[in-house]
């Protein structure tokens, strides 16, 4: 697993393959906002609670997970096209060729956000941030978006 700190500027964090050139901006629709997540393709964005630094963990798996969605506030999945082998993750405006990437198999992946909204997240880097996002990404079949566990009280 991966430890990181992201800016989450326009509260979002992207999700995207290497050589996207994908525009989130059109896929941020009410519904996306509502379900936490926006999707185009190659990319997708996360949403957030906060616009200030967020916790991120990354785990890339060799397959679907366990369902441990009691233990977070918000959980979705989404597929994402990544046809060069390599997943970046990063804040919405941070500088691409900065940013964490991360191999996964050439093709389709699914990605886990499980978001938690705590006081004081278990950040292993001592950040400052006060919101939790795990992302768990694996190879699986193009599939739609799915709602794994809503949020009791979303917020638009």
């Amino acid at each position: 697993m991966m430890h990181l700190t992201l800016f989450a500027d326009y509260h979002q964090i992207h999700v995207l393959d290497e050589a996207s050139e994908e525009d989130l901006g059109e896929a941020w629709t009410e519904e996306a906002w509502v379900d936490g997540i926006a999707v185009a393709g190659d990319a997708l964005a996360i949403g957030t609670e906060e616009n200030l630094d967020v916790c991120v963990d990354v785990e890339i798996l060799g397959a679907e997970p366990t369902d441990d969605g009691l233990a977070f506030d918000h959980v979705v999945e989404a597929s994402l096209s990544v046809p060069s082998g390599c997943v970046v993750v990063m804040g919405c405006t941070d500088y691409f060729p900065d940013a964490a990437r991360f191999e996964v198999p050439a093709g389709a992946v699914r990605v886990r956000a499980s978001r938690s909204y705590l006081d004081a997240p278990d950040c292993t880097d001592g950040a400052d941030a006060t919101e939790l996002v795990r992302l768990q990404v694996w190879p699986g079949p193009l599939a739609g978006l799915r709602v794994v566990k809503r949020r009791a009280t979303p917020q638009l």
